[in-house]
């Protein structure tokens, strides 16, 4: 199914973790990376509003083009 680096799975998987960090994550099949991706996108969202006192999301921003990355390169292991 999503196994190649580069294949629409893992396409449409960089697309959601885009909009959603972990969303990508969670279509592959990774719970426990989706909930990772997606708390430390929350995490980076409260501190950049915290050093900002705005609601630029900078920090949700870099996760999700980190997550985003992370889904499109993910290669499911041989089995």
């Amino acid at each position: 199914m999503m196994s190649a680096q580069g294949s629409t799975g893992n396409v449409i998987a960089a697309i959601c973790s885009f909009f959603i960090p972990g969303l990508g994550q969670l279509v592959q099949g990774r719970v426990l990376s989706a909930i990772g991706w997606f708390v430390t996108a929350c995490v980076a969202f409260v501190i950049t509003w915290l050093l900002t006192l705005s609601l630029l999301p900078f920090g949700w921003f870099v996760v999700s083009v980190f997550s985003c990355i992370n889904a499109a390169v993910y290669r499911r292991p041989l089995a």
